[in-house]
């Protein structure tokens, strides 16, 4: 038994990838995860061998995601739920469940695949891909990422969501031109190698609270968003004033590098008035070229910094 069940574990990266491009949730991940190790343990003396038993997996999670679509709203980013702010507006929330969240590249990367794989993985858990999945209806985005990401042929996928090859075609057909209407440049672009430079610099600004040099590190047209909030920012002076005004609790926070959706992220700790610090946010950011095109801080560190293993606190 613990052999098959250990078989079985040894995809869980590669089916919280594909779970989280499905539902836009880490937490929705992990559950639909464990229900696939569920219904596989289960299922697992029908499993014939004519796939892989990755494929076989996959299967199974694909629609466990399915299920679990019908009931639930598709997630969203605060970049895409209103107009861009400014820093005099009031500050209003989301639940936690609103939110499109971030998931760690170490959950959701497979070790055991090569370096162009990699390359595509983690272009397809990035938040701006994942977060224009979102607006395709799931069996669309199940179609999409079943065929482009994972490489299946219309007819597996087929198979596998229990409908016709040309019903695959026309779902393909319309995820495809959905896409198309949404600007994904960014993500579709394999990342740059010289960039620790870069998120040298802005550790340094950050902690040091340099915010001069901080908003020097923008893209023009870089975002700042803060979910449960809705409010969103654009551009470096709005940035800049944001961080030396309502922002200015973050003076004196420290970093700590981590991976998440493809992309370089910090957990951010700020001081706590016993001493030491306490989490704050989980910071992830999108870079285009030599500069910061956006940061989404996420503030709901209770729900997301145990799925990195990270501490709450952190000693004087």
């Amino acid at each position: 038994m613990s052999g098959s069940v250990d078989q079985l574990e040894e995809h869980r990266a590669a089916l919280t990838g594909h779970c989280y491009r499905m539902l836009g949730s880490v937490v929705d991940a992990d559950d639909a995860v464990q229900e696939t190790m569920v219904r596989a343990w289960r299922s697992l003396d029908k499993f014939d061998g004519r796939s892989s038993l990755r494929t076989w997996l996959y299967r199974i999670a694909t629609n466990v995601c399915l299920d679990a679509r019908a009931d639930r709203a598709r997630r969203a980013r605060p970049i895409e739920e209103g107009p861009v702010g400014t820093v005099d507006d009031e500050l209003q929330t989301r639940p936690r469940t609103h939110w499109l969240e971030p998931v760690p590249d170490a959950h959701a990367l497979p070790a055991d695949i090569d370096a162009a794989e990699r390359v595509v993985l983690r272009q397809s858990i990035r938040l701006a891909f994942v977060a224009a999945l979102q607006h395709l209806p799931p069996k669309q985005r199940a179609a999409l990422l079943l065929t482009e990401v994972l490489g299946w042929s219309a007819a597996e996928v087929a198979d596998s969501l229990s409908t016709s090859v040309a019903a695959i075609n026309s779902a393909l057909q319309r995820a495809r031109a959905t896409l198309a209407s949404r600007d994904l440049d960014d993500v579709r672009a394999t990342l740059p190698e010289p960039q620790s430079t870069l998120l040298d610099r802005y550790v340094t600004a950050f902690e040091q609270y340099d915010v001069d040099r901080l908003a020097a590190l923008l893209h023009e047209d870089a975002t700042l968003s803060m979910p449960p909030f809705t409010l969103w920012l654009r551009g470096p002076d709005a940035i800049r004033a944001w961080l030396l005004g309502r922002g200015a609790g973050c003076r004196g926070s420290r970093l700590v590098p981590t991976a998440a959706c493809g992309s370089p992220a910090f957990a951010q700790y700020r001081p706590a008035p016993e001493g030491g610090h306490r989490a704050w946010a989980l910071i992830v950011l999108d870079l285009a070229g030599d500069r910061i095109a956006s940061m989404t801080s996420f503030l709901d560190t209770e729900t997301i910094f145990p799925r990195f293993g990270l501490p709450l606190e952190l000693p004087a």
